[in-house]
């Protein structure tokens, strides 16, 4: 057996000691606030970066390129594990979660500008992601370079989730839907693990976000203002 699952297990055993009474008023149903859409990344920890330890409080959905966007026969819909706590559960915000240095972004830039072969699953996904993203790598800054506009491209995929949920009929006007950036590479300069918001039920501009919300301002931040 990998040591990597008998380490897995033992931690599963001191975090079932320390959860033992935290079901109890969401055994039997649940009603979190909020549903996070993340990329499963490794490094991006989804219930640490809210300092969750509470069962019931968020619904938590990571995909690669934290996408809200299902391919069905009929087109493009929102994906059903969005979806789901929204229609079901009484959830009334989503927020989609990027991240700096994105890989995700990164093998679908790649693959509009040089092409890229890869597993079935894997180029499905991008090709997923790809319609999306290819107006944001025409529009790219001619002065960036690679990792800049990885990064600016990161911000434009959180805009167009963001943009995809508001515009379907799936989503109720009254449901708000943020988009922000997780930052662990030092691209926004503020501390390693930090949330960045940028975008609000469709506005991005910093000025206006900062004025608008008050409360989070110190929070609002882009590279990108296009």
């Amino acid at each position: 057996m990998r040591r990597a699952l008998v380490d897995l297990l033992q931690r599963n055993a001191e975090h079932a000691e320390t959860f033992q009474s935290k079901f109890d008023d969401v055994q039997d149903a649940q009603h979190p606030d909020v549903v996070t859409v993340c990329c499963s990344d490794s490094r991006v920890l989804q219930d640490h970066i809210w300092g969750n330890d509470e069962p019931g409080d968020i619904f938590t959905c990571g995909n690669i390129g934290n996408r809200v966007v299902q391919r069905t026969e009929d087109g493009d819909v929102v994906s059903g594990d969005v979806l789901y706590p929204v229609a079901h559960t009484g959830t009334e915000t989503i927020v989609v979660v990027g991240h700096s240095g994105c890989g995700a972004v990164t093998a679908t830039y790649d693959a509009l500008t040089d092409g890229l072969s890869d597993a079935p699953g894997i180029e499905h996904c991008l090709d997923v992601l790809k319609p999306y993203l290819e107006p944001g790598v025409d529009e790219l800054p001619s002065d960036l370079d690679r990792t800049g506009a990885i990064n600016h491209l990161v911000e434009y995929n959180v805009d167009r989730q963001v943009e995809f949920l508001l515009d379907s009929d799936e989503i109720a006007d009254d449901v708000d839907v943020v988009g922000v950036v997780y930052d662990f590479q030092d691209v926004y300069g503020g501390r390693r693990g930090e949330v960045h918001v940028v975008n609000v039920d469709g506005e991005t501009s910093v000025e206006t976000l900062r004025e608008e919300y008050p409360d989070i301002a110190s929070r609002v931040d882009r590279l990108w203002e296009y």
